[in-house]
């Protein structure tokens, strides 16, 4: 991972023209955690280090290839198009283009409509980086959350996490555990009680292995009354495999 002082960006006419690969950029509603339901644009960038045994979006990394190329500031044109006042920067896994993703969060926050800029990290990107371009950026500090999606076993990527990611987390951000068997609660509920200090946890249930009735009822008997059960709500109103939604 690249230090902070590689993270000192240039100019915006420098870094404005640096291109990223891309799978789509669309304005839907947020389909889960703490702002679900709110107007949204999705800004998903291609590629990711994990190949989660339930990924929904297995055309956003290889063999897939990228729908398109854009610039930071094609990018940022595009999403301020859109009515909505927040961002989804989600993949794949968005973080992994590392300078450059800074470089378009950056771009989108100083977006003036923009007031919430969530990013949908997986677990096994080195945050401290981008946590300490935030915490030296007011802009950031105010728009930029992280919604770190922390595997268990079910994902079959479990060993890959950085635990050492909770430390560079805030009150404003989310951990969202997806919870696809008792294992992967039980897992859930240590690493909680082991490395979590700031932030909403989320359990998620795989809609294929774990009934979310099931889940709610685990949660309430354990009991965890400061975890929040997130449901994908875009999987409710539209086709679970439909695309752009």
């Amino acid at each position: 991972m690249k230090t902070i002082a590689e993270f000192d960006l240039p100019a915006r006419e420098v870094y404005g023209k640096w291109k990223l690969p891309m799978v789509e950029i669309f304005e839907t509603i947020e389909g889960e955690g703490m702002y679900q339901g709110f107007p949204t644009v999705f800004v998903r960038s291609f590629h990711c280090n994990l190949r989660c045994k339930w990924c929904d979006t297995p055309y956003s990394f290889a063999p897939a290839k990228p729908a398109f190329e854009a610039r930071v500031d094609e990018i940022v044109d595009k999403v301020a198009s859109f009515n909505s006042r927040r961002i989804c920067f989600t993949g794949g896994e968005p973080l992994i283009h590392r300078q450059k993703s800074a470089a378009l969060i950056k771009a989108l926050a100083d977006l003036d409509q923009i007031i919430d800029i969530h990013i949908e990290t997986n677990g096994a990107i080195d945050l401290a980086p981008f946590a300490r371009m935030r915490k030296r950026d007011a802009v950031l500090m105010k728009k930029m959350r992280f919604v770190m999606d922390y595997k268990l076993a079910a994902s079959g990527e479990s060993e890959k996490m950085i635990t050492d990611n909770f430390n560079c987390l805030l009150n404003q951000d989310e951990i969202k555990f997806v919870i696809g068997s008792d294992e992967d609660f039980e897992q859930a509920k240590k690493v909680m009680a082991r490395f979590h200090k700031k932030g909403q946890v989320l359990f998620s249930p795989v809609w294929e292995t774990m009934e979310p009735r099931r889940l709610v009822e685990k949660v309430l008997a354990d009991p965890l009354p400061q975890v929040k059960i997130s449901m994908q709500l875009h999987k409710i109103i539209w086709d679970p495999n439909r695309r752009g939604v």
